[in-house]
């Protein structure tokens, strides 16, 4: 295995991994440790180059710098990708090689589910590393941090809905929904369980057929999901959605969603602030899975107590965020920026 340090201006280590026998191609990216180990998944997913998988490392590893210090945690932020196709090219060998150069790292790192990755391959990594969670067994296990991601999604589309159309209840609102994976399809289910009418788009036709024949889901194309006429734009896909061409289409009043780096650039949450949609910045609207991955790394007891208790901090987290935005008349994602940012600052001192 070779495992080589590469140099990245604002992160405190990246390397890149490559393990030629077990098919291994990918980058461990540590943004910060200031308030504790960088914590963050492993993603798997196919990249057109090897600089576009690097980039993907390093702004999911800042986010989780973001997010961490948004949901007061003490934990820092770091990421890891691999290069594949999770379908066709994830082996154990190739898993284990990951789990090795984890190891390497001595706990400045720890890894967990993302994108193209489940418990069962935590499990996996975890025969070569300490440094993993969101395992389904064990002491301490958090399983899948998915319905907790999804959770506090809702809770960011309910106080959002709250604030902007006047009501939490989502009964009749229309909500387009981008993604139906891991995070997607639990959110589709409690938005569908509060009345909502979902539009759905995914890569994968069984999910949204599935969502169609069983939630009333209006199947639309995934080039068109932003564009749908709707109360609620959720997009939980990959990053860099809202972007130059797509801000300007949206016809939705509110943007929340699970997705990561939702913002292709800090211009577009401008962007969305000037076209009067709401915005629920992504590292506050998706902390719930790295909370609920938290309990594992910290070995919280009681983890049940610990994610209510955190959920409900992390809403509050938004609401004052979204106060501060329309008193001062600025962008709900520049305030959490600043926020999250200042956190980060006063334990750097």
């Amino acid at each position: 295995m070779d495992i080589t340090a590469v140099a990245a201006k604002g992160h405190e280590e990246v390397y890149r991994i490559s393990d030629p026998e077990a098919g291994l191609t990918g980058f461990i990216a540590i943004h910060s440790t200031v308030l504790g180990p960088a914590a963050g998944g492993l993603r798997m997913r196919v990249y057109g180059s090897e600089g576009e998988a690097l980039e993907d490392a390093l702004r999911l590893s800042r986010g989780m710098s973001l997010k961490n210090a948004a949901a007061g945690l003490p934990l820092g932020g770091g990421k890891a990708v691999i290069m594949g196709d999770p379908a066709r090219d994830k082996t154990p060998e190739l898993l284990k090689a990951m789990g090795r150069a984890v190891e390497t790292l001595n706990g400045r790192y720890w890894t967990a589910e993302d994108m193209g990755m489940g418990p069962g391959d935590m499990a996996v990594i975890a025969a070569e590393t300490a440094y993993v969670a969101g395992l389904a067994g064990g002491a301490y296990a958090s399983g899948d941090p998915s319905p907790v991601t999804a959770r506090g999604v809702f809770n960011a589309i309910r106080l959002s809905a709250a604030d902007r159309l006047g009501s939490p209840d989502l009964h009749g609102r229309r909500v387009a929904l981008q993604g139906l994976g891991h995070v997607g399809s639990h959110l589709a289910a409690l938005l569908h369980a509060a009345g909502a009418r979902l539009i759905v788009s995914d890569i994968d036709p069984a999910r949204t057929a599935r969502a169609a024949d069983t939630m009333g889901a209006k199947v639309v194309a995934g080039t068109d999901i932003h564009r749908a006429e709707a109360d609620i734009f959720a997009p939980c896909a990959i990053g860099a959605i809202l972007n130059a061409t797509t801000v300007p289409e949206i016809r939705a009043s509110i943007v929340a969603g699970a997705a990561n780096n939702q913002l292709a650039t800090p211009e577009d949450g401008l962007a969305l602030h000037r076209r009067a949609i709401l915005y629920a910045p992504d590292f506050v609207a998706n902390g719930g899975g790295i909370i609920n991955v938290a309990t594992e790394i910290l070995r919280i007891a009681d983890r049940q107590c610990f994610v209510e208790d955190k959920l409900a901090a992390l809403e509050a987290t938004l609401g004052a965020i979204y106060r501060t935005a329309r008193r001062d008349a600025r962008a709900p994602s520049a305030v959490a920026e600043e926020v999250a940012g200042e956190k980060l600052r006063r334990n750097a001192a």
